[in-house]
């Protein structure tokens, strides 16, 4: 079934209170990083010119202690979303109480505000009921734009959806037609890429993909695990000793089910974990017991780019070495590129470390999306039903 999505609510003159996420990277008091911002503004920016009154409001971080709520405020976000938007968004140093419901009251048409930290309440990340309730009460309308969060049960977004009209934003929307698409009818070939540290953080996506994508290839930490399932040596590379069992059941099934699993036929090695220490490139047969492997090589990039070829859905997740480190970032840009490549291919990345190595290699722009919610896109993957999109009301 599908959802509503914010065009079919009737907003003009409406409070429409909007989860978005704006739970974007800081350092030192300033944003690092505003993608997350950009990702709302379609949705922000369609309910002002509809005239709706919109009542914004996001996490941001983690929030433990009082000096977590010194650094933690979404003011800088506000600032930074009215320079995007160029207008005045009004921010409210509240989450709760007299401030809060007084400036909502003053809301004209087609302006907005943000208040404070939806987790500088104790209740938001344990759903309070009275919390959601609370929230709700501000509002006439409910649109969800934070797929971020959509695999949290919070006060925020299932608590404030059990009392409103709920509806997906944009933002929403696309994650729910790209990663939702992939999870229920991908069209064929459908090739998944998976990268990242370990095998245990992909177990369940891996077992998912088993059952719905013709390939699958391995690159990452995550790939040594693998390849010593295979008998090979592989070093002082990562390696999760306990996943060895499984990761042989993992190669099984696949052959099993007839979706085959590529992994890395040659790696980049180096004897030290620095940017800078001595590297060479090898095939996979040939890694000493010194040495570690931190990149996927160039014979793997050919290999993968090959694998490729006629693919017509593509999901990737994961980094294929450390890519952080310019010596061991050659396997993942050449994996970018193969991917960005493809001209008939529908082509997601799911966010997280792949996200953030599309972006800053300047391939953003050449995948059909790329999710904002590394956890939530993961457990879509896997095929789990994520609490904040089910508790957006069907058409």
């Amino acid at each position: 079934m599908a959802k509503k999505i914010v065009t079919d609510l009737a907003v003009a003159g409406k409070k429409v209170l909007v989860r978005v996420d704006f739970n974007v990277p800081m350092k030192d008091g300033a944003i690092t990083d505003d993608n997350r911002i950009v990702a709302a503004i379609p949705t922000l920016k369609y309910l002002v010119e509809q005239g709706a009154k919109v009542i914004a409001f996001s996490h941001l971080g983690k929030v433990k202690t009082a000096e977590d709520k010194k650094t933690k405020s979404l003011k800088v976000v506000a600032e930074r979303l009215s320079a995007i938007l160029k207008r005045e968004v009004r921010f409210v140093a509240a989450t709760r109480g007299e401030q809060l419901e007084k400036a909502i009251a003053e809301l004209k048409d087609g302006e907005i505000l943000l208040f404070e930290n939806t987790r500088f309440e104790a209740g938001e990340t344990k759903n309070d009921a009275d919390l959601g309730a609370y929230w709700a009460s501000l509002g006439d309308l409910f649109v969800n734009d934070a797929f971020g969060t959509a695999h949290r049960e919070h006060a925020s977004n299932v608590g404030v959806a059990a009392h409103l009209e709920t509806a997906a934003g944009f933002l929403m929307e696309k994650e729910i037609a790209y990663i939702g698409g992939i999870v229920e009818a991908p069209e064929r070939p459908f090739v998944a890429i998976l990268g990242g540290a370990k095998v245990s953080d992909k177990i369940a996506v891996i077992e998912s993909l088993i059952e719905k994508a013709d390939k699958i290839l391995i690159g990452g930490g995550m790939m040594y695990t693998f390849l010593k399932a295979q008998g090979k040596a592989v070093g002082k590379s990562l390696l999760e000793e306990d996943k060895i069992e499984l990761a042989k059941s993992l190669l099984e099934k696949a052959k099993q089910r007839g979706v085959e699993i590529i992994l890395p036929i040659d790696v980049v090695l180096a004897k030290e974990f620095k940017n800078d220490a001595k590297s060479r490139m090898a095939d996979i047969d040939d890694i000493k017991p010194d040495e570690m492997g931190l990149d996927v090589g160039a014979k793997t990039v050919a290999l993968f780019e090959e694998a490729l070829q006629g693919a017509k859905t593509v999901v990737w997740n994961g980094p294929m070495g450390v890519f952080e480190m310019l010596s061991y970032a050659h396997g993942t840009i050449g994996v970018c590129k193969a991917i960005a490549a493809l001209k008939d291919a529908k082509t997601v990345i799911g966010g997280g470390d792949s996200a953030a190595a599309a972006m800053q290699l300047g391939f953003a722009d050449q995948f059909s999306h790329i999710s904002t919610g590394g956890g939530a896109s993961l457990e879509y993957l896997e095929g789990k039903v994520l609490p904040g999109i089910a508790a957006i009301n069907d058409k």
